[in-house]
């Protein structure tokens, strides 16, 4: 009769890999993890190696998903994004710079990256993102006569950076797992009063990396420009467009910095957690909206005047006006701005026919585009709880700090080997199918073994971002391939994003190697000052310390 231990162990990486073979089969996500989990369950009971009375804590893990505070961002940074999409905003922000930079060689390259950083760092939303820049970008690059390769690389690659540049819902669910794995690494350590790992300490972790790593996009593109001047090409403006160009330019970039000074500028001075700053971005992005309705109708208004220029200054004032009352009133104050500009600016949009219709008609594609993603991510949540469950309480947990502990090189080699898997598993399966299913796996094994929690979770942001460019399954590659004219052949998308998932590699071992670009900023701001030190290398791996399975039931 075989020890139900070992019995367990082996139906555990049975389990694993079933999961993944169903998954590359075209089933649905959610309902594998879930269906599986249960099967495997009655047959880890069979052989006597899992514990069916365990099941009956689903409902309660499962209300715990739900009801997390921390994850209600999730929904409303989907809104903030989906709103700044369909409102065209995106699309004018994209057009005038453009503009602005096209003039250069390799400047319209180069404006593709700075609008893919700004719409990250103000929706966080990569589809949408890849998609308005395909559609937009991808036929001006090819009448200007870039080289197709790089034009498809660099907005891939742009549009990816959604994923690691804050507020990426990719990085909340990091930073939810990641503080339940800390936690329960710490208590087998001994430290029973560890820092918390929150999404503020991932969003200001993850800044410095996603800068570098857009600054290295253009670097690239102005490379090419310069050895392959054919291959990016300047682009021919004319007089009346060079006329209002810095007025335009202003105008566009107004309405996203506005959103990241009341996101990313709330939680870092404090005035807001990260589910506050969600909402108060969610109403930033529903009165944006309005103004842009009521600024079009007034900018080609019939009356014959031109108001660009009290436009220009409007949006002057009005990022003037958000950034003195957060300042001065803090989260509170700024919403309720929000709220009251929200109230006036409905009147005059819906006294009026043709904007009260455009209105209605973003907010309904809005919240369905909503519903729709939210309910994707946490069906699939809640069926990765179920396999982390049965995963961990069959013994495969023991078999994975086993692997990790024993790998050559010690705390560098495990962390190579997660790395490495969550690099190869997105060839095939989505992010959050990656994070869901191996981070609360992994995670507290590489904390025991010295990893900084933050910057374990900026490293998973930056793999989980390459995974989104990796052929022949990345994300990405099929976004655009879905908008791409028919003689922009697959095989140049492939060839096309070769070069960023080296730089996005190159910047993963520069964080690894100088662990301040992940770990000065969160220290700076939500810890000990002394603590911000910028020096570089990997910390020191204590001794692996045997893990009690039952303190996995902490973090899953």
């Amino acid at each position: 009769m075989l020890d139900p231990a070992i019995a367990g162990q082996i139906l555990a990486v049975v389990f694993f890999f079933s999961i993944l073979v169903v998954l590359l089969s075209g089933y649905i996500v959610a309902w594998t993890l879930g269906g599986l989990s249960m099967i495997f369950a009655l047959l880890g009971w069979w052989v006597g190696a899992f514990d069916a009375n365990l099941l009956q804590a689903l409902s309660t893990r499962f209300f715990g998903v739900i009801t997390n505070p921390v994850l209600i961002a999730v929904p409303l940074f989907v809104f903030m994004g989906v709103v700044l999409e369909r409102s065209k905003i995106a699309e004018v922000l994209l057009t005038t710079m453009g503009e602005l930079f096209g003039a250069l060689r390799g400047g319209l390259g180069i404006s593709v990256v700075l609008v893919g950083a700004l719409l990250a760092a103000s929706t966080g939303v990569v589809g949408a993102t890849v998609v308005a820049m395909g559609l937009l970008a991808l036929p001006a690059m090819l009448r200007a006569g870039y080289d197709p390769k790089l034009a498809t690389g660099v907005i891939c690659a742009a549009g990816t950076l959604g994923q690691i540049l804050p507020p990426s819902t990719v990085l909340i669910f990091t930073a939810d797992i990641l503080q339940g794995a800390n936690a329960a690494a710490q208590a087998e350590l001994g430290n029973f009063a560890p820092d918390t790992v929150s999404v503020g300490d991932l969003f200001v972790g993850a800044f410095l990396p996603g800068i570098i790593l857009a600054g290295l996009y253009a670097l690239w593109v102005l490379f090419r420009a310069i050895v392959d001047p054919k291959s990016a090409p300047a682009i021919v403006m004319t007089p009346e467009q060079k006329a209002t160009l810095g007025r335009r330019v202003v105008v566009a970039l107004i309405p996203p910095l506005a959103l990241i000074v009341a996101v990313l500028g709330s939680i870092v001075g404090g005035v807001a957690t990260p589910t506050e700053s969600a909402s108060v971005g969610s109403l930033g992005a529903i009165l944006l909206c309005l103004i842009k309705l009521l600024a079009e109708r007034a900018v080609h208004g019939d009356d014959g005047v031109d108001h660009e220029e009290k436009l220009f200054w409007f949006w002057i004032g009005f990022l003037a006006l958000l950034l003195a009352i957060g300042v001065l009133g803090g989260a509170f104050w700024l919403l309720t701005f929000l709220v009251g500009a929200i109230l006036a600016a409905l009147v005059p949009v819906m006294a009026s026919t043709k904007l009260r219709t455009r209105f209605l008609g973003t907010m309904d594609e809005t919240c369905r585009a909503t519903m729709t993603i939210t309910s994707m991510i946490f069906i699939i949540l809640l069926g990765a709880t179920a396999f982390a469950l049965v995963f961990t309480r069959m013994g495969g947990y023991d078999l994975v700090q086993d692997f990790l502990s024993a790998m050559p090189g010690g705390q560098i080699g495990a962390v190579m080997a997660v790395m490495a898997m969550m690099f190869v598993l997105g060839f095939f399966l989505d992010t959050f199918e990656i994070v869901f299913i191996v981070v609360p796996i992994t995670a507290p094994i590489l904390i025991i073994l010295g990893v900084d929690p933050i910057l374990l979770g900026v490293l998973i942001g930056l793999i989980l971002q390459t995974s989104f460019l990796t052929p022949p399954f990345g994300f990405a590659l099929f976004y655009l391939r879905g908008v791409a004219p028919k003689e922009v052949a697959t095989t140049m998308l492939y060839r096309g994003v070769i070069p960023f998932v080296v730089m996005q590699i190159a910047v993963l071992v520069l964080v690894w190697q100088w662990q301040a670009l992940a770990t000065f900023l969160p220290n700076y701001f939500f810890r000990q000052p002394a603590a911000a030190t910028i020096e570089g290398g990997p910390a020191p791996a204590p001794a692996p310390l045997p893990f009690d399975d039952s303190e996995a039931d902490e973090f899953l």
